[in-house]
């Protein structure tokens, strides 16, 4: 299901500032908050939408990002709201500015209700090489508490309701007045939730959840870093008494490669050629995540020499582009090569190089030569 541009959202241009997106999200956020539009989840879920946007928004790091690679640089979509990092608090930001209306905060008088919101879960997920190179759709498996299916997450049994406290008649505190003094505590009836139930379900104990387990596919983006989070909004654990449900942290873990090392979007990789092919040369073929290339080895290559294959490396992280042209951003292959010098020989061998010695001189290659010139430097 595709997901609306923040922008869009709260009605303003890319270019709008703090303060004007301020004005926007708190002329929206109170047109749609659930305590004016009471049973109605459709206002529930443009309130949350309203919040995504403007705690995306407001920060300015997560708006850069935003701006560069969409919902995909924060994390993508799918299988809830995924980002590489924290949206923020939505109720802290929205008693931030609205503690004063609707008694959030310090200023608060409204009760709290039963609900609690479910812990935060968080999932190590590994990925190879070759999930980096293209983007990947792994399926999980986490335990975690999940809504009570009977109860429908609310802890009172089927067909049966929580009940407003008789005591602080669903305000959840008791005011306690004494002279000038007036004092609010949580009402000892309800445990200040307002609510209290009768008749509790019996699949859950009245709890409003229970253990279980949930498989989830997650959205790897391409170019994906090591230890990269990805967070899945309301998949981590229910609520409790039909509070809203967490969120699941999903933290990647590139495993190491046998062969290549990686460098951003560059891999290295070293290849080991007989000292014969490196001094007259010869084709090698050398490996790639695809598949093995063959490469020219020219004539007199010494150990450490370095050939690059380019285009053969890794794509940025950039979702938001489409993947022909991602394609043509790949980083490069390069290749160290490293050259064998046998250590048993024959004794035809053997008077091979001693005739290759004597007929050449031990000390006229060009790097020996060059390193003894460095050498007179150096002492003289």
């Amino acid at each position: 299901m595709s997901r609306r541009d923040y922008y869009e959202v709260l009605g303003v241009d890319r270019h709008a500032d703090e303060a004007q997106l301020k004005s926007a999200y708190r002329k929206l956020a109170l047109q749609h908050h659930p305590d004016r539009n009471p049973d109605d989840p459709v206002a529930e879920e443009k309130f949350k939408e309203l919040s995504e946007a403007y705690a995306v928004l407001s920060d300015a790091e997560k708006r850069s990002r935003y701006d560069r690679f969409g919902h995909a640089g924060l994390g993508g979509h799918g299988a809830g709201a995924q980002d590489f990092g924290d949206l923020g608090g939505f109720s802290d930001l929205f008693n931030d500015l609205f503690g004063d209306i609707f008694g959030g905060g310090a200023r608060g008088g409204r009760r709290r209700g039963r609900g609690q919101r479910g812990a935060d879960l968080r999932y190590n997920l590994e990925v190879d090489l070759f999930d980096v190179l293209h983007a990947s759709e792994p399926t999980i498996k986490i335990p975690k508490m999940r809504p009570c299916e009977p109860c429908s997450g609310s802890g009172a049994a089927p067909g049966s309701r929580p009940e407003s406290c008789e005591r602080c008649g669903g305000a959840g505190q008791i005011v306690f007045q004494q002279g000038f003094f007036r004092v609010n505590r949580p009402c000892d009836g309800c445990g200040g939730a307002g609510e209290v139930i009768r008749d509790h379900c019996t699949s859950c104990r009245g709890a409003g959840r229970i253990e279980g387990q949930q498989k989830i596919q997650v959205i790897v983006p391409a170019g994906v870093e090591h230890g990269s989070r990805l967070r899945l909004v309301g998949e981590g654990e229910a609520g409790i008494a039909g509070g809203p449900p967490g969120d699941l942290y999903v933290v990647i873990h590139v495993t190491e490669h046998p062969l290549f090392e990686r460098d951003g979007t560059d891999l290295q990789c070293e290849v080991p050629i007989p000292f014969v092919r490196a001094a007259l040369g010869a084709k090698i073929e050398v490996p790639t995540l695809e598949g093995k290339v063959e490469i020219t080895v020219p004539e007199g290559t010494q150990s450490g020499k370095v050939l690059r294959l380019r285009g053969k490396g890794l794509p940025p992280l950039a979702p938001r582009v489409a993947p022909e042209q991602l394609e043509r951003m790949r980083g490069d292959i390069y290749v160290r090569i490293f050259v064998e010098v046998p250590t048993r020989l024959t004794e035809r061998q053997r008077q091979l190089l001693e005739d290759f010695a004597e007929e050449t001189g031990t000390d006229v290659s060009p790097v020996h030569e060059g390193f003894m010139d460095k050498l007179r430097n150096f002492f003289d």
